[in-house]
């Protein structure tokens, strides 16, 4: 549905991004993560036809979008970081006026402007002025203004940027009530919201694609090791060296001792082999009685943050999944 080839794009001698490829499925949430100035927004407003590449190409709906930009655009909807909202104007009125701009008359613009009302919960301020509505009905309103013409493509620019925790949960559940429905490139800093929303994601940093992929594979191949968190009653000293004799175990620390005798402990081991089985044999062998065990993984953040700064990867590589 959205294609992304070898694309490149500088401002004069600054680099936006430089021969990115990646695409995005029919149906499919894709994230599109990245730090300030990695070049989320360059991608996007190329994929819009805001701009053009210097090089490389990019498809919407299978139409090639610096060939033939209006008709790529007629099947997205896009909204960017800054909401294109016009705060004399009513909602309906702003969303007639969009809709209008969009090619839409007639019963069919009247039938799009309800059912977006509808949809992201404005029927309440329709008549409203748009510059008396909160950020977050305002966010509302620029999410009715990409949706209004019922595109199988969207792309949401920090949909969520500047609300209130509450406001965010709202905006997040209409995203994914659009899950399935449409096809979606959500760029954002909150990365629960990719974690709750997203199928798969790509990173980008220094304007080159730095990860690719489903969210589980990608933390699974940056995870150099593995952590098991294990809590155990008994001897502390005794079931730290009988874990310690486990092939593949690397370090055991001893995080701490609650009452009862129970002591948890942090083990580190060589990635690749689950050792799980063997470090609850290793409890027992030291007569000690297992409360808990678990695998540690990493998170979002954490990934987020190792590729970022090149912990596992330089900067000119990709990992892929």
């Amino acid at each position: 549905m959205i294609r992304v080839e070898n694309l490149t794009k500088y401002y004069g001698n600054l680099r936006g991004v430089t021969d990115i490829s990646f695409q995005v499925e029919e149906g499919e949430v894709l994230g599109f993560l990245g730090p300030n100035g990695a070049g989320k927004s360059t991608t996007m407003r190329i994929l819009t036809g805001y701009m053009p590449p210097n090089s490389g190409s990019a498809w919407v709906a299978d139409i090639n979008v610096s060939e033939s930009p209006l008709e790529a655009q007629k099947n997205l909807g896009y909204l960017p970081e800054t909401n294109p909202l016009y705060a004399e104007m009513t909602v309906r009125a702003y969303l007639n006026f969009v809709a209008s701009m969009k090619g839409m008359s007639g019963a069919g613009k009247e039938a799009g402007i309800r059912r977006v009302l509808g949809s992201c919960g404005l029927e309440d301020v329709a008549h409203r002025l748009i510059g008396n509505l909160s950020k977050g009905y305002r966010q509302r309103v620029g999410l009715a203004q990409a949706m209004v013409n019922d595109p199988p493509v969207l792309i949401l620019d920090e949909p969520t940027s500047g609300l209130d925790p509450a406001q965010i949960v709202e905006i997040r559940n209409l995203i994914t009530e659009l899950k399935g429905n449409r096809t979606l490139i959500l760029s954002t800093h909150i990365l629960p919201e990719v974690n709750m929303v997203c199928d798969r994601v790509v990173i980008i940093h220094r304007g080159r694609i730095a990860a690719e992929g489903a969210l589980d594979t990608l933390a699974a191949n940056m995870q150099a090791d593995s952590t098991i968190r294990i809590s155990a009653v008994g001897v502390a000293g005794a079931l730290s060296d009988k874990m310690k004799t486990v092939s593949g175990v690397e370090r055991v620390e001893l995080l701490g001792t609650s009452t009862g005798e129970e002591a948890h402990f942090e083990v580190h081991a060589r990635g690749g082999d689950d050792i799980r089985s063997n470090l609850v044999a290793a409890v027992f062998a030291a007569e000690g009685k297992l409360t808990e065990i678990r695998q540690m993984r990493l998170t979002l953040e954490d990934l987020f943050v190792r590729i970022v700064s090149g912990e596992q990867k330089d900067d000119e590589e990709t990992v892929n999944a």
